[in-house]
């Protein structure tokens, strides 16, 4: 079961806020049904923080998927029934929310199940259900579970080995014609990063000193080789060459990262504003290049010459954490919103994380049972003469606009919002959706622009631009609109990324996440449309610090009913 709950974006349900009653009441709900996912998905359970399930590991059998499917549609009656009951409407409200979370996990299933051969890559899920354990935010008792984990992977507790159940389930549906195969380059990384992920859970459980893991470990590991030469013979040969996906599929992924609009009005949209944002990036690399004393004032041009102040090694962190306490100060001197007393926290990934997750991102805390655990900005590992580098995340200039969207205030600050302000698990957990979470980052970027330095607004500009560009390319590259090579010459000639990140862009676009890199544009322009209609409502009485938070305030809602709340809460509480 291909699980939606997007937890990798999540922020998390917090135990150390007062709960209104109404909160308490939707928890219970919500808690039975996270209990139910976590049956049914332990590495998800234990990503948002149920530690029952620490010491299971995922089976992927299709008697497994027809379980969970049975075990989502009982809950979805067990929670009309309770809509029925409910009379608090912020109570019913999320009750909706997880309703229609469990439908799209249904609807999900049922699609990919008609339209995809099941395809796995096995060395990925397995790291990060080891990591999500050997986290040292966590106890050393929720570490020591990652052993009966492993070993759960290795079939040592009574199951077949994951490797073994991937096989399988592929292998059973490899005579069905109309089945899509999955893309040859998801193929052909999964073969390549095998390695990587078996170095790495080796290192995970190095590094955190635990016992008795090595017997399952080598039997993992071989496990995980011979799937790696099962793919390479017997799945790459009939990978599809094409990227273009069924277009029911692709709609599906759409809507289950918040986007809520045609494909091709989305791309029309988007195209006037990479226009748009690109007259403005000529503008600001003019008066750069005149500041710096360049000969070409092209922006293009000015981006390459200011890449080239990289910040590497040691001096990354350090770094990156000045930056931060930069921006702080112009958040507070403009009174732009509430920040938290602490300071945000910041590391450097291992290159088993880098090979799953090769950019900076903010890697969420446990989503229940939080008792001060916080979200972390993680920068990749970038490894000098080995291979090709992804240069763009530690420009200087860059460091600017990348720090205010995954730490303050962007993620983190919306994540640390939640942790400390509390919020209902429907709103941070089941209404989660990449529109609010990265609408609201890039949103924070836009607002932060005017206060930068001018490389730094340049390069505020590029990661706008960049977002533009997601959201024509990804979905003309799914509807076979513009091939990949074409798509890529957009970003690497038009938006200056480095040739190694806009590969990572096309993986992105084509197979690692569908979609789900146009929810920045969608999300950006709802929030923004959001702002200029309160202003002309409230007029003077509107206060951007007020109107920031509360609109952190709502946990991880939706555009449409972020909005609703706006406009029957916000405005007529200042009225």
């Amino acid at each position: 079961m291909k699980s939606i709950l997007p937890l990798a974006l999540c922020a998390s349900f917090s135990v150390m806020a007062a709960e209104p009653a109404w909160v308490t009441t939707s928890n219970q709900y919500a808690i039975e049904v996270l209990q139910k996912f976590a049956e049914v998905n332990p590495e998800n359970g234990s990503e948002i923080g149920i530690e029952t399930y620490d010491s299971k590991a995922s089976n992927l059998s299709l008697t497994a998927e027809k379980h969970a499917m049975e075990v989502i549609q009982q809950e979805i009656t067990k929670l009309h029934a309770a809509e029925k009951k409910e009379s608090d409407t912020r109570v019913q409200q999320d009750l909706q929310i997880m309703l229609d979370t469990l439908q799209r996990e249904v609807n999900s299933t049922a699609l990919s199940d008609k339209y995809e051969l099941p395809f796995y890559n096995v060395g990925e899920k397995v790291f990060g259900g080891i990591q999500t354990l050997l986290d040292d935010r966590n106890s050393q008792t929720r570490m020591q579970k990652a052993v009966a984990r492993l070993n759960a992977y290795a079939g040592l507790e009574g199951s077949a080995n994951i490797a073994a159940q991937a096989k399988e389930r592929t292998e059973q549906a490899l005579g069905n014609p109309h089945l899509t195969a999955p893309y040859y380059r998801e193929v052909q990384q999964a073969i390549d990063n095998t390695p990587k992920f078996i170095d790495g859970i080796k290192q995970l459980f190095n590094d955190h000193k635990l016992e008795g893991w090595q017997p399952g470990f080598e039997k993992l590991a071989a496990q995980l080789t011979d799937y790696q030469q099962w793919l390479q013979t017997k799945i790459l040969p009939i990978a599809r060459k094409s990227n273009v996906m069924p277009e029911v599929l692709y709609s599906n992924a759409l809507k289950n990262d918040g986007v809520d609009m045609p494909p091709r009005e989305l791309i029309q949209r988007a195209l006037f504003e990479y226009a748009e944002i690109r007259d403005e990036m000529q503008t600001v690399a003019t008066d750069v290049a005149k500041a710096r004393g360049f000969k070409n004032d092209d922006y293009r041009y000015v981006i390459h010459q200011l890449q080239k102040e990289q910040v590497t090694g040691d001096e990354v962190l350090p770094f990156f954490k000045q930056r931060l306490a930069d921006i702080e100060k112009i958040v507070k001197a403009h009174d732009i919103v509430t920040l938290p007393q602490r300071p945000a926290n910041i590391r450097v990934a291992s290159a088993a994380e880098t090979a799953a997750l090769p950019a900076a991102h903010m890697n969420p805390p446990r989503l229940v049972g939080n008792t001060g655990e916080y979200g972390e900005f993680v920068l990749p590992m970038i490894e000098p003469g080995k291979g090709p580098k992804v240069t763009d995340f530690t420009s200087k200039a860059f460091s600017w606009t990348l720090t205010v969207h995954e730490a303050r205030p962007g993620h983190e600050l919306q994540f640390s919002n939640m942790v400390e302000q509390g919020v209902s698990m429907a709103r941070a957990i089941f209404a989660m959706n990449s529109a609010n979470a990265e609408g609201w980052a890039l949103y924070a970027e836009a607002i932060m622009k005017q206060y930068l330095p001018k490389e730094g607004q340049l390069f505020s500009l590029q990661a706008r631009q960049q977002r533009a560009a997601r959201a024509f390319l990804d979905p003309m590259l799914n509807l076979g609109m513009i091939s990949p090579e074409d798509a890529k010459k957009v970003l690497t000639d038009g938006v200056v990324l480095s040739d190694a990140f806009a590969q990572q862009e096309i993986d992105r676009y084509t197979f690692k996440m569908p979609g789900q890199a146009t929810s920045y544009f969608y999300g950006y322009m709802n929030l923004r449309e959001l702002r200029v209609v309160t202003e002309i409502k409230l007029k003077d009485k509107f206060n951007q610090k007020a109107f920031h938070d509360f609109i952190l305030k709502q946990g991880l809602l939706p555009p449409e009913l972020l909005k609703k709340a706006v406009e029957e809460e916000f405005i007529p509480s200042v009225q």
